[in-house]
């Protein structure tokens, strides 16, 4: 797709102009012309080394739950509202860790992401995390919490169902169940 390699070359130019120029970026890849479009907040050192989005641990939660809904990894695009893992140093170890983006991050690369949809034109945005949801909704309030498991409509017309991030059940394992009753919802609208 033309317009998709114009799209990341113009986002690699921009990168290197910016604060980020040292940074490795992770594109989305997938299904162009995909129906549903799942957003991530931003890769993880698996996802770094790999250059591919969702391969690390919460990538293997993410194929095992496509497999509950009946999707294959090549039927849907799947990207991540920031390009690149956002890290700190662990005082522990002294190596790097997975950090939340900062907001300075995920403004600068909203504007990459919204073009990223209108390429792809995706009927149903799956968001994973609030992060993705905050973004893509343009609502700062927005929370996992409140609106997972519910379709809604992005002003931008496309339909929206917010699910917790994969991860959250490695780290919360009390939210498997919540996680199951959302995918069987989403089952239902696909």
């Amino acid at each position: 797709m033309e317009e998709m390699e114009k799209w990341i070359q113009q986002l690699k130019e921009d990168v290197l102009k910016s604060d980020y120029a040292q940074k490795k970026l992770v594109f989305g890849e997938g299904k162009q012309n995909a129906k549903i479009c799942m957003v991530g907040e931003a890769p993880g050192g698996d996802e770094e080394k790999q250059g591919r989005p969702f391969v690390g641990k919460a990538g293997q939660n993410l194929s095992s739950f496509l497999n509950v809904v009946g999707l294959k990894r090549e039927e849907i695009y799947i990207t991540n509202v920031v390009k690149f893992r956002p890290t700190n140093v662990s005082p522990k170890t002294g190596k790097f860790v997975n950090r939340p983006p900062k907001k300075t991050e995920i403004a600068f690369f909203l504007p990459y992401l919204m073009k990223e949809l209108a390429l792809i034109q995706p009927e149903m945005i799956v968001t994973l995390g609030n992060v993705p949801l905050k973004a893509i909704t343009g609502d700062e309030c927005a929370s996992i919490g409140d609106m997972h498991g519910a379709m809604t409509k992005t002003k931008d017309g496309y339909h929206l169902f917010p699910l917790y991030h994969p991860a959250a059940i490695i780290y919360n394992r009390g939210l498997a169940q919540t996680y199951d009753e959302d995918l069987q919802k989403l089952k239902q609208y696909l």
